[in-house]
């Protein structure tokens, strides 16, 4: 067994969530799905068998539109499993099939009755039938879900590996848009390709290895030299050994290629089980549609933009600011102001700055550069971050945090069930910006979990006075405030 174990380029700018979402969807599924699937697999699969065996020893028999359409698919793709049904010499199936032979004709048309009456109601009532891929009844909506759908333990789990594998580094390399498109498309291209190699197929389609498949094509274009790591497992005797060995993906994907079409060759049209031409379809679709997004430019601009986010650290400025914050903080500003003016979501800039102000003494810059940070800090939902940068605000010496962010903050501790804190900051809050609408809004927050939350009466009644003789308008409050200061009183 040949197990790829991992590449050269495993490490990515930034994580991918879309890669790691759809692992996870398909294994919260496969949870949720495996044991009824299984059931309505076999369930399935003997009502149409049974159709096509009672037809082969009973050709006569009456048949409705959708059954006759079914068994016609199916012996002109499969003729040679066609003519071992109609064998009169062949092995029985089951107790069913001898029992079936020896039908009158009658009998043989009640059974064809109850088989397409049950061939219906699985049709309306399976989830494998609405969800799963069938190249005799295909849907829209089968072309995706299908590709979500796993039958055991080994198929969800090799799968899942290989997309992690693949997908990581082309989410990196292809952003968080053009690689889930790119995804699904190769997934039901592979579907298509399944169907019309076998349209007369009774079986399932499930599983993401056509667009898993799809994936492997791409990366033999995108990453075309990278060595991939692998470890054969082999036994001798009971004693399994274990050899690794490096090989570049121009050499081991081809290779893999090569071995669904040689699968296919040898199986030929009695199967294993196996979708190779969903695997050969996808991996082939892939492969021109990563060459179409390489040479059309597509490929250039998301990678430079997705570089604009994140690629901060390949700016030389940030590395040489960074080296010499310590003995020359003046000129650690010189570099980074250019870029926090080009790119003013620089995080790391900023940070640098903060230090660069700090260390020089410019508190009002600081003060900057610290509100700046908690803005940033927020937006990307790090209000751990944004707290510290608030509290460094704070302590040195100023009460003039920006607003929005201050607010956002506060409601933070709230949501933390912090209500001390909360209290204090709506408080303060109310203190700094006295002609701001939000002061008497803030004012009643700070009573209401004085009251509420701290059960500390006089503070709460000290509070909603405060709010009651504010000078802003706060007609729409009134009700609140007469309200609270009853129950401070009580």
């Amino acid at each position: 067994m040949l197990i790829p174990t991992g590449h050269e380029n495993l490490e990515g700018r930034r994580w991918p969530w879309i890669t790691i979402g759809i692992i996870t969807l398909n294994f919260v599924i496969f949870g949720l799905t495996h044991g009824r699937m299984e059931d309505e697999a076999g369930r399935i699969a003997q009502t149409k068998v049974r159709i096509l065996l009672l037809e082969a020893a009973h050709p006569y028999v009456e048949k409705s539109p959708e059954v006759v359409a079914m068994i016609d698919r199916f012996k002109a793709s499969k003729p040679k499993i066609w003519e071992r049904m109609q064998d009169s010499h062949r092995r029985p199936e089951s107790e069913w099939d001898l029992e079936m032979r020896e039908y009158e004709a009658w009998q043989a048309n009640d059974a064809m009755a109850r088989l397409t009456e049950q061939m219906r109601r699985n049709e309306q009532n399976s989830f494998l039938e609405k969800y799963a891929f069938f190249a005799q009844k295909r849907t829209p909506i089968s072309y995706v879900s299908a590709a979500f759908l796993h039958v055991g333990w080994f198929h969800i789990i090799f799968n899942m590996w290989f997309l992690w594998l693949a997908g990581s580094v082309l989410e990196d390399s292809w952003g968080r848009i053009v690689y889930p498109v790119f995804y699904v498309a190769c997934g039901a291209f592979a579907f298509h390709v399944q169907a019309i190699s076998d349209p007369g197929s009774l079986a399932a389609g499930v599983g993401a290895s056509g667009a898993v498949a799809g994936l492997m094509g791409a990366f033999l274009v995108r990453y075309f030299k990278t060595k991939i790591h692998f470890v054969m497992i082999y036994f001798l005797g009971f004693l399994p050994r274990f050899w690794r060995f490096r090989s570049p993906a121009y050499i081991m994907l081809p290779l893999w290629l090569a071995s669904q079409f040689f699968s296919v060759s040898m199986v030929g049209e009695f199967g294993d089980g196996v979708a190779y031409w969903a695997h050969i379809g996808g991996f082939l679709l892939g492969t021109v549609a990563a060459l179409g997004l390489k040479f059309s430019g597509i490929e250039k601009k998301v990678d430079a933009a997705i570089e604009q986010k994140v690629g901060w650290s390949a700016d030389p400025r940030i590395v040489e600011a960074g080296e010499i914050l310590a003995r020359d903080p003046a000129r650690a500003i010189e570099l980074l102001q250019p870029i926090v003016a080009e790119k003013p979501d620089v995080i790391e800039a900023w940070s640098l700055l903060e230090r660069a102000y700090w260390q020089k003494q410019d508190f009002e810059n600081y003060r900057t550069a610290l509100a700046t940070l908690a803005k940033l800090h927020i937006k990307q939902k790090d209000l751990d971050a944004a707290l510290q940068n608030f509290d460094d605000f704070v302590n040195s010496g100023s009460e003039a945090f920006p607003p929005a962010e201050w607010m956002q903050l506060i409601r933070w501790f709230e949501s933390q069930q912090n209500w001390e804190r909360a209290a204090g900051e709506y408080e303060r809050y109310a203190a700094a910006h006295p002609a701001d609408r939000m002061a008497v809004y803030s004012l009643v927050s700070a009573a209401r979990i004085q009251l509420k939350n701290l059960n500390n009466k006089s503070e709460a009644a000290r509070l909603y006075r405060a709010a009651q003789a504010s000078p802003i308008p706060h007609l729409d409050w009134d009700d609140a405030i007469s309200r609270g200061l009853r129950e401070a009183a009580a």
